[in-house]
């Protein structure tokens, strides 16, 4: 069965696109086929699998705007990986979208459009922008799970309440079997006592499962995107690397288990 997942926050800066390509990396070396979305129209995904956005004719946006079938935009990547790019025309989509009847579900329907065409993945990962408009509720309502990247600083924290209500509206709306599978520690330093009190608390903070193990914070994961690859290409035996390797092995066995079993946070 596809699994579906949606790695969303809307603060920046918390290694959300970097735990996109390298998740898609991991699940596929554990031999799983995997589309990746990049849903930002900063194209930052994009980018650091080795694609240059400047260069692309066709995008995600006119996949989800002008009704363009997926299978004449999607990429092979050499990190084995499937990808919809973006470009910088993404950030019309929100103003094409918002008058647009069912704008929610344009992600749902082009990815639904693919399975019709006989065009299937194991996963399927949106890396949603940095913010709580159209493109990331689209993405929340085509996604079986929500994964919530968080960096180990207070600061970072802020915010995730406003996602998790985001959510529950989506849950009311648009996806009533929309789980939030966890958060996932990034950028964590464990020499710091600040890091550690950080990552201990999260759990009881959003009553929300810990992915496991936290992402370590090395300068591997700036050095990836310059090769155009991931870091499980660039750096095979790094912290980071082997972190994501067990993060994504975790993930496949979070999949397994029966849907409507994860924590859900009821606010409201």
């Amino acid at each position: 069965m596809s699994t579906t997942l949606a790695i969303a926050n809307q603060k920046g800066g918390v290694a959300k696109t970097t735990t996109v390509a390298s998740l898609g990396a991991a699940l596929a070396e554990l031999g799983h086929s995997v589309l990746l979305v990049d849903l930002d129209p900063q194209a930052c995904l994009t980018f650091s699998l080795g694609i240059d956005p400047e260069d692309l004719e066709l995008s995600v946006h006119h996949v989800l705007t002008k009704g363009l079938d997926a299978t004449e935009v999607i990429i092979e990547t050499d990190d084995g990986v499937s990808l919809l790019p973006a470009t910088i025309e993404l950030a019309r989509a929100e103003a094409d979208l918002l008058t647009r009847t069912g704008r929610e579900h344009v992600i749902t329907s082009a990815l639904e459009a693919l399975e019709d065409n006989g065009v299937t993945y194991d996963w399927v990962l949106l890396d949603c922008p940095p913010s709580l408009g159209v493109l990331t509720v689209a993405a929340l309502t085509a996604a079986h799970g929500v994964l919530v990247p968080l960096q180990c600083e207070t600061l970072s924290h802020r915010g995730v309440g406003q996602l998790l209500d985001t959510v529950h509206d989506v849950r009311r709306f648009t996806n009533r079997g929309l789980e939030v599978w966890g958060v996932l520690p990034t950028l964590y330093d464990g020499r710091t006592n600040h890091a550690r009190t950080v990552l201990e608390t999260i759990s009881d903070t959003y009553d929300l499962d810990v992915i496991e193990p936290p992402i370590p914070k090395t300068i591997k994961f700036a050095e990836a995107p310059a090769a155009g690859r991931s870091i499980l290409a660039t750096s095979r035996s790094s912290k980071g690397a082997v972190a994501y390797r067990e993060v994504a092995a975790n993930l496949v066995r979070r999949a397994e288990r029966p849907r409507g079993s994860a924590k859900k946070r009821a606010r409201g």
